[in-house]
């Protein structure tokens, strides 16, 4: 039997070593290529573990380091785009290259994979129309791995649009959950980066102790599922045990339950089924804790608030990530303080310049680069005057 190949986009972050431990659990399967930053160890130990034919590298000084040890025993590149050249398909790739950068890799690899797995929320945001375009002429297979979304797509095969009445996004609560506001100010970037259930990057991170993260899953729910940004909103439940709920307008709930471990939705959508899926030991304790459901606290987290702001179906979006982008990073920084990052979103959104840019419909990568840019640009200026 032909093995599977994958690429794996993304793959020394939390979600990329996730896909590499369940493909190597997983029968007839081969990981054909990784693509990776500057994280030389990492990258290292992943190629003589998993034995990747191509190793796409972005940093240039550790593509040097590894081609010096590799030679010719391994392609190394230092551009993805070079790897057309040795790959005829790609059975699976797995895209979870964090923020704007992981856009264009993903549209690159959908034309050249049966099936792409995506897991960065910013390529479905910024470009979701441009990838879905690439999807649908090269006949590839799209399906979210995130596990709000990946719990989503599964709950709504069984229902049509006019038959839901609310999706319920939910959220961990991040670190802050039961932190005083008055204490906001005194939050360092090593306490923000803390998740208590998840192990993730920094921005994401930072993204999930404000709840920023929930605005942007909505966001990308709204473009990925064709359902009206108006049946979304968020519900806090700190276990981190359910992570959507589906509510019908015929008064039932339907929640999917899942152990907070990306493995258990990657490993799903590879198969593409859940029959006889049975590669890990998960340590199920079955449903013996009491489940939790609670209203965001709008006066430490005003993440409806922005989402009111925001229009799906212009390039508000891609404004949008990119402020939050450049302010997360000043945070970690230690530029601005935790309790500005939502004074500097409100600011943001409020500027002409942004009212007049967002209403700009997007049809070319060309123009979300520019648009990205402008938002950048756009909320450096404002934090810089505000210093």
């Amino acid at each position: 039997m032909k093995k599977k190949a994958f690429a794996i986009l993304g793959s020394t972050g939390s979600i990329g070593k996730s896909s590499l431990n369940v493909i190597k659990k997983l029968k007839d399967t081969k990981v054909e290529l990784i693509f990776a930053d500057k994280n030389f160890r990492e990258i290292l130990k992943q190629i003589r573990i998993y034995k990747p034919r191509i190793v796409v590298v972005n940093s240039f000084k550790t593509f040097i380091k590894l081609k010096n040890i590799f030679k010719k025993k391994v392609k190394i590149l230092n551009d993805y785009k070079e790897s057309k050249k040795y790959l005829k398909k790609i059975d699976i790739t797995i895209s979870a290259i964090p923020g704007i950068n992981g856009l264009e890799p993903t549209i690159f690899f959908t034309e050249i994979s049966k099936k792409v797995l995506i897991a960065n929320k910013e390529s479905v945001i910024c470009g979701w129309n441009l990838i879905t375009k690439i999807a649908k002429k090269f006949n590839t297979k799209l399906i979210p791995i995130d596990s709000e979304h990946f719990s989503i797509n599964f709950l709504l095969k069984n229902y049509l649009p006019d038959q839901i009445s609310k999706i319920y996004i939910t959220a961990s609560g991040g670190p802050f959950l039961n932190l005083d506001k008055k204490s906001f100010k005194k939050v360092q970037p090593s306490q923000a980066i803390k998740h208590p259930k998840w192990k993730m990057g920094k921005k994401i991170s930072v993204d999930s102790a404000t709840l920023m993260n929930k605005v942007l899953e909505i966001i990308e729910a709204v473009k990925l599922f064709s359902i009206n940004l108006d049946k979304f909103k968020i519900i806090v439940h700190p276990q981190s045990l359910v992570h959507s709920i589906i509510e019908l307008k015929n008064g039932l709930r339907i929640f999917l339950y899942h152990e907070p471990d990306m493995r258990i939705p990657i490993a799903n959508a590879i198969q593409d089924s859940n029959k006889n899926l049975e590669i890990f030991d998960f340590n199920y304790k079955g449903i013996s804790n009491k489940l939790t459901f609670l209203p965001i606290d709008k006066t430490k987290f005003p993440a409806e608030e922005i989402i009111k702001k925001i229009n799906v179906n212009n390039s508000s979006p891609i404004l949008l990530n990119a402020a939050n982008e450049i302010i997360v990073d000043q945070f970690l920084k230690k530029k601005i303080k935790f309790i500005e990052i939502f004074k500097y979103l409100k600011l943001f959104l409020n500027t002409i310049e942004y009212i007049k840019t967002s209403k700009i419909k997007v049809n070319s990568i060309e123009q979300v680069r520019k648009l990205d840019l402008i938002g950048r640009q756009l909320i450096l200026k404002l934090i810089n005057s505000n210093v």
